[in-house]
C-alpha cells in the first residue's frame, strides 16, 4: 500500500464516520448521530487490521512468498497507523483535562 492510497482509505474512513449521522429522519423522530465510541472502536480495529496485515507479509517472507519490502512497507504503515493513534489519544487526554479546569 503506497501513501496515496493510505491517504484515499482515511478519506475514505473519515467520511463513511461522517455519513453515519447525516441521515434524514421523518419530523418527530430522533436524528442519530456518530457514537464517539464506535468512531474509537472503528478506529483501533483499523489499526489492529494493519498489524494483521504487517504480520501477515512478515510470515509470508519467512515462507519465501514476498519480498523484504513489501514486509517493511507493511510494518511502516503499521507504525504510521499507530503513531497516528497514539496523538489522536494525547489530544482527547489533553482536552479533557482542559474541559477539567474550567470553572463551572
Amino acid at each position: 500500500m503506497t501513501l496515496p492510497s493510505m491517504a484515499d482509505n482515511a478519506y475514505q474512513n473519515a467520511a463513511k464516520l461522517a455519513g453515519q449521522g447525516s441521515q434524514f429522519k421523518m419530523p418527530g423522530e430522533n436524528v442519530t448521530s456518530p457514537n464517539f465510541g464506535d468512531m474509537v472502536k472503528f478506529a483501533v480495529e483499523g489499526v489492529v487490521e494493519q498489524g494483521n496485515k504487517a504480520d501477515h507479509k512478515t510470515v509470508e517472507m519467512l515462507n519465501g512468498k514476498a519480498n523484504v519490502v513489501d514486509v517493511v512497507t507493511a510494518v511502516s504503515e503499521t507504525e504510521v497507523a499507530l503513531q497516528t493513534m497514539v496523538s489522536v489519544r494525547d489530544k482527547v487526554i489533553s482536552a479533557y483535562e482542559e474541559i477539567m479546569r474550567m470553572s463551572i
